[in-house]
């Protein structure tokens, strides 16, 4: 059914979606945040299951945004000080150049990192790569976590329709 409020939080939905391809929004937050108002609104059993349900999957996409990467990371050989620092750097980046700024200081922080460490370009870009990979793989938990959200929402209000 076609509600002004199903109108809303489909577009925080897209939005948030939109956020986490450009991060300039909290993507994923935005997202759940839309089965949050839903539900209040609805103030329906079906309306708190989806709320629920998204809320599961919505801290578990944070845990293995968090978990995921940055063991792939450590396991070719980046330590965790070396992502905390280039965290740090991506945190700057993302106010010094909006919406590029945070992955593209991330990476260049763990070459430059990793170069002056090891002095060996070779072993630098296998840790580049390695970063371009888990910012991708980051990227995609964060863009399937919001799908799934998405997905139950909408089935959430095909459950509900009178």
């Amino acid at each position: 059914m076609i509600t002004a409020t199903n109108l809303v939080v489909l577009l925080m939905m897209l939005v948030g979606i939109v956020g986490i391809v450009v991060p300039v929004l909290p993507g994923l937050l935005l997202v759940w945040a839309g089965t949050l108002l839903w539900a209040v609104e609805s103030q329906s059993t079906t309306g708190w299951v989806v709320l629920g349900v998204s809320s599961g999957l919505y801290a578990a996409g944070l845990a293995a945004q968090y978990l995921l990467p940055g063991r792939r990371m450590r396991a070719a050989g980046v330590e965790t000080l070396t992502i905390g620092l280039a965290l740090a750097v991506a945190v700057v980046g993302f106010f010094v150049i909006p919406v590029i700024g945070a992955p593209i200081g991330f990476v260049a922080a763990i070459y430059v990192i990793e170069r002056v460490k090891y002095r060996d370009h070779g072993r630098a870009r296998t840790a580049t790569v390695q970063a371009l990979k888990a910012v991708a793989l980051n990227m995609g938990i964060e863009l399937s976590t919001a799908l799934a959200i998405l997905t139950t929402w909408a089935i959430g209000v095909w459950v509900s329709r009178p």
